[in-house]
C-alpha cells in the first residue's frame, strides 16, 4: 500500500514510510501523543505515535505499519498502529 491509497477510515494492512520529521510529545487526556511527519514517493502522511511508541524513530528511520489505521483529520492523512497494529523499523527505502 502507498500514502496516496490511503483513505480516511480504513484499515491500513501493510504500508512502510520513511520519517521526515519528529514533533515534541504533548500530554493529552488519554496519555502522550507524538505526530511524525512520513512519506513515501507518492506523498506524505503524520503517524501518530501514542504512550511506549513515543521517541522511537528519528528522521531517516524506514517504518513498517502492519495492521493499522488511517482516518483524515484538518485534510492531512493520518495513521496510526490503532489497537491491533504493529510498527517496526525495518531496513531499505520506503
Amino acid at each position: 500500500m502507498k500514502i496516496q491509497e490511503l483513505r480516511d477510515k480504513t484499515p491500513v494492512e501493510e504500508i512502510v514510510v520513511k520519517v521526515t520529521e519528529v514533533k515534541e510529545p504533548n500530554e493529552t487526556r488519554v496519555g502522550f501523543v507524538q505526530q511524525v511527519t512520513v512519506e513515501d514517493e507518492t506523498g506524505n502522511a503524520v503517524l501518530t505515535l501514542w504512550n511506549d511508541q513515543i521517541d522511537s524513530y528519528k528522521p531517516g528511520d524506514v517504518v513498517k505499519i502492519t495492521k493499522g489505521w488511517c482516518k483524515e483529520y484538518k485534510g492531512d492523512k493520518q495513521i496510526s498502529s490503532g489497537k491491533y497494529g504493529t510498527l517496526e523499523k525495518v531496513e531499505g527505502e520506503a
